[in-house]
């Protein structure tokens, strides 16, 4: 991921919870906003609540290469924010995985006719 698709600024986090839209799924939550930008940014989060810092950076290393996955199938000019709910604790790849696609799907981020998940 490039430096510049990355979501960093407290101002674009604020934007992004307070003008944006959500999507709640199992094992994760998905906030996305327009940004008329010519590409994504994101970011992936996972609190406190989700565990110690061990769990809390795998959650988000399986929420990163599900998206890894998915980046060339979405629309391009959006920023999203993944959040790592609890339940994700103890999870393998193919749940998260799962939980990311249909969150993604259910938000019509999906370019072209695509909304399924595979």
């Amino acid at each position: 991921m490039l430096k510049k698709e990355i979501l960093r600024k407290k101002d674009d986090f604020t934007l992004i919870y307070k003008k944006g839209k959500s999507i709640g799924e199992r094992y994760i939550v998905l906030f996305y906003r327009k940004n008329n930008l010519s590409y994504n940014r994101t970011a992936f989060l996972a609190s406190k609540k989700v565990g110690n810092s061990v769990i809390r950076n795998r959650s988000r290393r399986l929420m990163r290469e599900s998206y890894r996955f998915l980046k060339d199938d979405l629309k391009t000019g959006y920023d999203i924010i993944f959040i790592a709910r609890a339940s994700m604790v103890g999870r393998k790849f193919k749940d998260v995985d799962k939980s990311v696609k249909r969150a993604v799907s259910k938000a019509k981020l999906y370019k072209g006719a695509r909304g399924d998940v595979r």
